[in-house]
């Protein structure tokens, strides 16, 4: 049973909340009548929706639109910085499930917020933090982080084999030979549900394991040969393509 989450907007257009979750928790499916974003300043979270799974990694952050079931997942020790939003705040706040980059303003602008009074005077300055708020959430770049989810049971079975042993080589003829087809007929079908080819997924949720893992303080050699990478050296090249630095300097920040 999803449960529904309402909040009172009429004082203020953004509510600001501070969570902290321990290694291992769960938010069993719920929904919000108004948008959120999380943004983590440790840990990992995973948000599962129906359509597939969003990894927030330290430092990033992710936007749900009002009305989305789901779920999240903890992994490590998580300091959360949320913001509700009333969905009529803007008129061109994102439609979809995103993870996002958070700007070192906007940050400043959310742990600002938290001590701000649920109500304002008009021009105030406590207005002017909130409505630069939803200024800089609207010029917030999507980060690739979302890994789909098939709508075929046969694919999402093959999906979660996948996730559950990411070490494994999963190439396409190996995963066709799983579910009974070609090739061809995988990449195909795949492509279709998805929007992305069979191994670039594989790619993604690769990346994204060794982000839960590394979060929790795991060594990077140990890291990158458990997730099918031949070497330290190639997981690393792979790090830095995606995130833009190595990942001992992106852990150390």
């Amino acid at each position: 049973m999803t449960r529904q989450s309402d909040f009172d907007f009429s004082g203020r257009s953004v509510i600001p909340y501070a969570q902290d979750y321990c290694h291992g928790a769960y938010e069993s499916w719920h929904t919000h009548s108004c948008a959120q974003l999380i943004h983590t300043l440790s840990g990992v979270i995973r948000v599962e929706t129906r359509h597939g799974f969003w990894v927030v990694p330290p430092s990033r952050g992710v936007w749900i639109p009002a009305d989305i079931p789901h779920a999240l997942h903890i992994t490590g020790e998580v300091k959360a910085r949320v913001l509700f939003i009333e969905p009529l705040a803007r008129a061109d706040l994102p439609v979809a499930c995103q993870v996002v980059s958070v700007s070192d303003l906007l940050r400043a602008l959310i742990v600002s917020s938290l001590n701000l009074p649920s109500e304002y005077a008009s021009g105030s300055r406590d207005e002017r933090i909130y409505e630069l708020i939803l200024d800089e959430i609207r010029l917030m770049d999507t980060l690739p982080f979302h890994i789909p989810e098939p709508a075929s049971e046969r694919l999402r079975q093959l999906c979660q084999a996948v996730r559950e042993a990411p070490q494994e080589p999963w190439s396409v003829a190996s995963a066709a030979v799983k579910i009974s087809a070609s090739g061809r007929t995988l990449n195909r079908h795949f492509y279709q549900q998805t929007g992305m080819q069979f191994a670039e997924w594989v790619r993604r949720v690769r990346l994204l394991h060794a982000l839960a893992r590394l979060a929790q303080g795991e060594q990077i050699t140990r890291v990158a040969l458990d997730c099918g990478y031949t070497s330290p050296g190639a997981f690393s090249v792979m790090f830095r393509r995606v995130m833009g630095v190595s990942p001992s300097d992106y852990f150390s920040q």
